[in-house]
């Protein structure tokens, strides 16, 4: 290790690591219902659950003289089937294999009908900005926290599609991580300075991809979202988003407005910024996490980012 490396190098080079570390065993037995003991038997049965059901599809589209293209009975076609890439999809799903598969197919099925949001630089989006206000410190209890302040969106430089894109770099980079698949994500979405400019924007489908991107159809695990400092455009705002949302998904969902009492009963103060009532000042920017990963990116990350879709240099 270089000991003149300033410590958010070190924490970066971390940030970018595929290292299982058994201290994270007994966070993952708690979080994921992940149990050494019988995590193989379980990766095999998800790989089975995809073969068995993989193979009834084609049979049944070849009988019919369908396109192996629909997946409308729930199959998939993963890219990859290694046990690294299931273990994504069985710890954000308890390690339930039928849960995961479920995932999986709004996974594969949210990138077939996506695929243009992967035709950029994934690490060439800095002018999106504050848009994404930043990461705190992981929390134990609640993860990977992030900021999202819409109101700060600026509409005639920043295109929408380009919001969209940061999210899903994040989300891409968090499941490559092990760490995180198991701590999970909290979200804070400020909505301070929203207008009806930018609710314009807001189409059903660039509605349907944040809410995919928010947990819905990606392998992250998230523990709650949770928004903050709304004015009235807040029901024009949710009236979009509120057909994506499924049921169970509503659970995780907490409204606080200007209450941040409120929000502190979910996320300790430790883990807020003083703008939120809280004791921490250490917020790493979204310009400086793209910039970090793009510099501390190695072959693996390339190769399966390129495999998505991305341009990567």
């Amino acid at each position: 290790m270089d000991f003149n490396m300033p410590f958010i190098d070190i924490a970066f080079q971390a940030e970018i690591s595929r290292f299982e570390d058994p201290d994270f065993e007994e966070c993952a037995l708690r979080n994921c219902n992940e149990d050494p003991k019988t995590r193989q038997i379980v990766i095999e049965e998800l790989r089975n659950l995809i073969f068995r059901i993989n193979i009834r599809f084609i049979f049944i589209c070849r009988y019919f003289s369908r396109s192996l293209y629909v997946t409308e009975r729930g199959e998939c076609n993963p890219r990859r089937t290694d046990d690294a890439y299931l273990l994504r999809f069985l710890r954000c799903r308890r390690f339930i294999p039928a849960l995961a598969h479920k995932l999986m197919v709004r996974y594969e099925d949210f990138r077939r009908k996506n695929i243009h949001l992967y035709h950029c630089n994934p690490f060439g989006l800095h002018r999106v900005k504050d848009v994404y206000g930043g990461t705190f410190p992981d929390s134990p209890v609640n993860g990977r926290i992030t900021l999202m302040r819409f109101g700060l969106w600026d509409i005639e430089k920043v295109p929408i599609e380009d919001v969209v894109r940061c999210a899903l770099v994040m989300d891409e980079v968090a499941a490559l991580q092990p760490k995180l698949q198991i701590l999970g994500v909290t979200i804070i979405v400020d909505l301070e300075g929203l207008s009806i400019r930018h609710v314009k924007n807001l189409t059903p489908t660039i509605a349907n991809q944040i809410v995919s991107l928010m947990g819905v159809s990606f392998p992250i695990p998230i523990h709650g979202i949770h928004i903050i400092r709304y004015n009235w455009f807040l029901n024009t705002f949710f009236y979009i988003f509120k057909q994506f949302i499924p049921t169970a998904a509503w659970e995780r969902l907490h409204f606080h407005g200007y209450d941040m009492s409120s929000l502190h009963k979910h996320i300790d103060p430790e883990y807020l910024p003083p703008e939120y009532g809280g004791r921490c000042r250490h917020v790493v920017s979204f310009e400086e996490w793209v910039t970090k990963v793009d510099k501390y990116k190695d072959d693996f990350m390339v190769q399966e980012f390129r495999a998505l879709g991305f341009t990567v240099k």
